[in-house]
């Protein structure tokens, strides 16, 4: 079984929490299924979920470079060094980052729904909206990667993950894919 879920901001990636924090378990109720990977607690959008651990294990393991674009928003206008940055690849405290597609965004795309609670409006700080294709998936790296050229990550919403989009996913939301929806990683 494959499940896209669109995550919450402010939900925990695990089904379980000894704090009382909103977890994965208050929006799909059904047994034996994980998470193909994460989303930070303060990241929004596409997770996968599986009953297959061989499934699951393709999905997050980097070495298969599995395609994941990601809506950011980041406080301030990018200059063109910046965003050159971002595509040539990163140097993070773990290393450097593989290149990454990166296009600056006119704007919020129409269909993102609005982020509760708000991202706090600074009237003397501009932000604006990127969208970001990586192929590895290390611990909150885009907002690293943001913050290395100086674009600190206001909002980060995981928009697809290969083959598989959001779709019209409301926040909270889940649909079961065919395992092949990935495009070869199926079974």
């Amino acid at each position: 079984m494959l499940i896209a879920l669109n995550k919450p901001f402010d939900v925990l990636c695990q089904f379980t929490d000894r704090e009382g924090r909103a977890t994965l378990a208050d929006y799909v109720k059904l047994p034996g299924v994980y998470a193909a990977g994460r989303l930070d607690r303060d990241s929004e959008g596409l997770l996968l979920l599986s009953d297959d651990g061989k499934l699951i294990n393709r999905i997050s393991d980097p070495r298969h470079a599995l395609s994941k674009r990601y809506l950011v928003q980041v406080e301030g206008l990018p200059t063109t060094a910046q965003l050159e940055r971002l595509r040539a690849g990163v140097v993070l405290n773990d290393g450097p980052t593989r290149s990454a597609q990166v296009e600056h965004l006119a704007d919020a795309p129409a269909w993102l729904w609005p982020r509760q609670p708000p991202i706090r409006f600074r009237a003397q700080i501009p932000s604006a909206w990127l969208a970001i294709h990586i192929s590895e998936g290390r611990n909150r790296q885009v907002r690293r990667m943001t913050a290395a050229v100086g674009l600190p990550t206001l909002r980060l919403v995981r928009e697809a993950i290969g083959n598989i989009r959001l779709d019209g996913l409301a926040p909270g939301q889940w649909r079961k894919l065919a395992p092949t929806s990935l495009g070869g990683m199926g079974r």
